[in-house]
């Protein structure tokens, strides 16, 4: 009995989210290419600021230490 009830719920669960997708907007070529641009320059844009950190950092631990004699 409760594998049939089982069997009705996984039904009625897969047509909730059949209809649930039909809802959806999907984006559009141009919204897509927009949106691929924003993660990618963005991306780089992060990558460029930890690159830039690293690079400080580097420098600072070096100066401190040559200051020491390391």
């Amino acid at each position: 009995m409760a594998v049939v009830q089982k069997m009705k719920d996984t039904k009625v669960f897969a047509e909730e989210c059949w209809s649930e997708l039909e809802k959806v907007t999907w984006p559009d070529s141009d919204q897509l290419r927009s949106a691929t641009l924003v993660v990618i320059l963005f991306t780089i844009a992060v990558s460029a600021v930890i690159w830039l950190m690293d690079v400080l950092s580097d420098w600072g631990i070096r100066t401190i230490m040559g200051l020491f004699g390391a």
